[in-house]
């Protein structure tokens, strides 16, 4: 079950990615300055929190804009989501097996493993290639105990592809 304490640090992380965005680009573009790479990982890092919806991927054509290498965006972006996804991933894996069994049933959560561990890296690869909500796929792998490597893996792959490609489309 959900405890008391999981509650609470969920609504931290919550509080600590507002504060972020509110706390960082914000602050450039009133103080009508440049927006900086510190600004751009902090925001890219909130966006890919599954409990946050932002479209980062607008950010790094406007970075690449604003005179930003992609040499430096593109790295920054997926290691920023990465690290994201690793606290999504965290959150999933607080999920008691008991709890997600007694939602799914045990037969239903025995056959989702068997598509997940068959599927799951292509559809982590194809949700993180495109602007679908990759973070959310990421907690929901935690939950099914879905393999960390395989699943960090598929998701730098697609990061690198998404974020290469926009850098390349708007560069």
């Amino acid at each position: 079950m959900i405890t008391r304490r999981r509650l609470l640090l969920g609504l931290a992380f919550v509080l600590l990615a507002a504060t972020v965005v509110s706390l960082t680009i914000g602050q450039d573009l009133f103080n009508n300055r440049r927006p900086d790479l510190v600004s751009f990982g902090l925001v890219n890092f909130a966006g890919y929190l599954f409990f946050i919806v932002l479209p980062v991927e607008l950010l790094v054509p406007w970075y690449l804009a604003e005179g930003h290498r992609a040499l430096d965006v593109v790295p920054l972006a997926v290691v920023t989501a990465l690290v994201a996804q690793a606290v999504d991933y965290g959150i999933g894996r607080l999920f008691s097996t008991t709890l997600v069994e007694a939602l799914m049933g045990e037969r239903r959560l025995r056959a989702s493993h068997a598509r997940i561990e068959r599927w799951g890296g292509l559809a982590i690869f194809a949700f993180n290639v495109t602007p679908l909500s990759s973070p959310v796929l990421l907690a929901a792998a935690g939950v099914v105990r879905y393999h960390p490597v395989k699943a960090f893996l598929w998701s730098a792959t697609g990061l690198s592809v998404k974020y290469a490609f926009i850098a390349w489309a708007f560069g």
